[in-house]
C-alpha cells in the first residue's frame, strides 16, 4: 500500500483528497501547514507527496527545497491559477508535476497513479535492453536499481528525471516532442502542459552534463524535441 502525504492548509480539500485516495487503496496521512508536514514527511518516509504551494509557517516551495536535499519520492505541487510562475519555480525546486485548482479528483488520481509508476515499460515495449545498465561515455544507467553514476559517483535524480532519461537512453537517437515525453514518460493520464518537460530536461541536464549550456547527453532538435545522443 503506498504511503501518501497530503500538505494543504484547506482542510476541506485536504479531506476530500484524503477520502478519495483512500478509496483507491492508499494509505494518507495529512498536514496543514509547512512546518508540520515536513514533520510528517520526515517521519514517514511516503511515497509520494501533494503539497499545496500557499500555507503558513512554511510555504511549499520551501518544503520541496528542503524534502528535495534528501528525499526523491515524487512530489505533486497544488497550485492556484494565480501561481503562474509558481508552477515553474517548483518544477526547477524538483517537484515532478503540478496540478491546478480547482481540480477534478479523477485527474488527481491519475497523476498520483502516473507518478507512482516505478517503470516506464509501456513506453519502451519495443526496445531489446540485453543488459541492466547502460552506459555512454562517462555515464551508467542502472535500469532496475534506478540509478545514474557518472565517473563512478552517484547522480541524485528524481524519480521523474529518472525516468525521462531512461526513456531516452534506451531510444538512442530518436527524437521525441514535448507532448509525446508527457504521454510516454509522465502517463498516458496526464494533462500539463510542455513547460514542464522543458524544465524537467534543464534540471537533468544541470546534474548529468559538465556544461549544461552545451549538452552533450539529452541535445535538442530544434523545432521537434528532445532526444539521446546516439
Amino acid at each position: 500500500m503506498a504511503k501518501v502525504v497530503v500538505v494543504e492548509d484547506e482542510k476541506a480539500i485536504s479531506d476530500i483528497i484524503k477520502y478519495n485516495l483512500e478509496k483507491e487503496g492508499y494509505e494518507v496521512h495529512a498536514a496543514y501547514d509547512g512546518v508540520a508536514g515536513l514533520e510528517l514527511i520526515d517521519n514517514l518516509d511516503p511515497d509520494i507527496i501533494l503539497l499545496d504551494i500557499m500555507m503558513p509557517k512554511m510555504d511549499g516551495l520551501q518544503v520541496c527545497k528542503r524534502v528535495r536535499k534528501t528525499k526523491n519520492m515524487p512530489i505533486i505541487m497544488l497550485t492556484a491559477k494565480a501561481e503562474e510562475i509558481d508552477k515553474v519555480v517548483g518544477l526547477e525546486l524538483g517537484a515532478d508535476d503540478y496540478i491546478t485548482k480547482p481540480f477534478g479528483m479523477r485527474e488527481l488520481i491519475a497523476r498520483v497513479k502516473a507518478s507512482l509508476r516505478r517503470s516506464v515499460g509501456e513506453a519502451t515495449a519495443d526496445v531489446v535492453v540485453n543488459e541492466n545498465t547502460l552506459v555512454e561515455g562517462g555515464l551508467h544507467i542502472n535500469l532496475e536499481k534506478y540509478e545514474v553514476q557518472k565517473q563512478g559517483k552517484v547522480i541524485e535524480l528524481t524519480l521523474r528525471e529518472f525516468e525521462l532519461l531512461k526513456f531516452l537512453a534506451t531510444q538512442k537517437g530518436k527524437v521525441f516532442s514535448r507532448e509525446t515525453l508527457l504521454e510516454k514518460v509522465w502517463g498516458f493520464e496526464y494533462y500539463g502542459d510542455v513547460r514542464t518537460v522543458d524544465v524537467t530536461v534543464r534540471r537533468l541536464r544541470e546534474k548529468i552534463e559538465d556544461e549544461p549550456a552545451k549538452a552533450s547527453y539529452v541535445l535538442t532538435k530544434r523545432g521537434v524535441g528532445y532526444y539521446f545522443r546516439g
